[in-house]
């Protein structure tokens, strides 16, 4: 009973030590100089999107593919922001993480912006 014990915890205490390293944080500094860049790189990338949305052309297609032509067109400032992030060691999963959550959120903004001026123009043709 007791070697069934001590195995038990011994294996345990084996994998609440294992190192996973893909998985652990690494505290990454960045310098204020590569902060201002990332901040750039997201104005851009938000200036693009806002740009898009003002076209006419995307105010007569249903909002999703609309917005989808959107988040598109915008896709290679978002890369621009990818590379700061790898020219500064940032991990791969980590970049990807970030950009994803705020492509993702942006692609929201834009669907909801989309949906509205949808509704408005169908609305205001109805009257």
């Amino acid at each position: 009973m007791k070697k069934i014990l001590f195995l038990t915890i011994l294996l345990s205490v084996v994998t609440a030590f294992a190192d996973d390293a893909k998985n652990e944080w690494h505290n990454t500094t960045l310098s204020d100089a590569t902060i201002k860049k990332i901040q750039d790189a997201q104005y851009q990338y938000k200036k693009c999107v806002a740009g898009e949305m003002q076209k006419s052309t995307y105010q007569d297609q249903e909002s999703r593919k609309a917005t989808e032509a959107i988040m598109k067109q915008c896709e290679s400032v978002l890369s621009q922001m990818r590379e700061i992030y790898l020219a500064e060691k940032v991990p791969d999963i980590i970049a990807d993480r970030h950009l994803k959550q705020m492509r993702m959120q942006t692609t929201r903004n834009v669907l909801q912006g989309m949906m509205f001026s949808e509704a408005a123009r169908k609305s205001g043709q109805q009257q």
